[in-house]
């Protein structure tokens, strides 16, 4: 077997030297690898972790314990290799659908460095990705033109325009309605079947889950673990009439029986512990989340406006 392309070994993560003395980690002991071109869904209740476990495989977080290695090198800062998609799809509104999708270009080295001179092959690239995800004819579009669903699309065009080797994806679907979901997995799952990147998508959703992941993990509240690992034996690529069937439903089931038991679990005493860390653990996501969006002066619109 090939080695992992993500490899966790027995990380945990505090958000401070004050929090790690006082015994608060956001997620401890996370043991987990994924082979090259697999499909990783992370998911469990709010709170447990999920974000902070894509920091850490982005290196935008270092671990406080354990190590973290990424194709193969360990992960000592922010990785090249990335590209990264939200919740919400954060289109700057002064350039249009295709500047929006060619900006990791004009920070990303090489590309930065060989935009001037190749780009009408960058452009080309840019509006072959945007074709393949129904947005042909949008380039010249504004963000506030674009429906939730085109605006999510093209933000996705955005992780991927770079060529990464892993996509990083944070509740990108979350604030869509069911259909417009619906019809961005199949999206996303032919962008994946044509060029098996990497993914680890973190996820409320667990038909989402399983309908897109070869292995979905399940985490636990505050402080973050790794509480079951379900390998998905569909075949791909998968239909949505795949979700429909009984034994869809079986896996799906079985993990909310995971998620059902955390809940349980947690009584009285606990619930405030973890209110604490959750808290914590918030807090710091608060300041990552700054420090990832404090843009360089290509991202300030006219005039110096951001």
């Amino acid at each position: 077997m090939s080695a992992p392309f993500v490899d966790f070994e027995d990380v945990w993560l505090a958000y401070s030297d004050e929090l790690r003395a006082a015994g608060q980690f956001a997620v401890e002991g996370i043991t987990l690898s994924a082979a090259p071109g697999e499909f990783v869904a992370i998911v469990g209740p709010s709170g447990c972790g999920k974000s902070t476990f894509m920091k850490l495989a982005t290196g935008l977080r270092m671990p406080s314990k354990g190590r973290v290695r990424v194709a193969g090198q360990p992960v000592t800062g922010p990785l090249k290799i990335t590209g990264m998609a939200f919740q919400a799809p954060s289109l700057l509104p002064w350039r249009t659908t295709l500047d929006n999708v060619m900006l990791p270009l004009e920070i990303v080295e090489p590309h930065r460095s060989q935009l001037r001179s190749q780009r009408a092959q960058y452009e080309a690239r840019a509006r072959k990705l945007l074709q393949s995800v129904g947005l042909g004819g949008y380039e010249d579009k504004f963000p506030w033109q674009l429906s939730g669903g085109m605006q999510q699309r093209a933000s996705i065009c955005r992780a991927l325009i770079h060529e990464p080797k892993m996509l990083l994806l944070d509740e990108p679907f979350g604030a869509l309605d069911a259909f417009t979901r619906e019809e961005l997995w199949c999206i996303l799952r032919d962008l994946w079947s044509v060029q098996r990147f990497n993914v680890i998508l973190v996820t409320h959703d667990l038909r989402e889950a399983v309908f897109l992941a070869d292995t979905v993990y399940v985490m636990s509240r505050s402080p973050g673990r790794i509480v079951a690992q379900r390998r998905v034996e569909f075949a791909h690529p998968r239909n949505l009439e795949l979700t429909y069937t009984p034994a869809f439903g079986d896996v799906v089931l079985e993990l909310r029986e995971h998620i059902g038991a955390i809940r349980q679990k947690l009584g009285p005493a606990d619930s405030d512990d973890a209110a604490a860390a959750e808290a914590a653990q918030l807090r710091g996501d608060a300041i990552d989340l700054g420090a990832a969006a404090a843009p360089p002066a290509v991202l300030r619109g006219p005039g110096g406006a951001r």
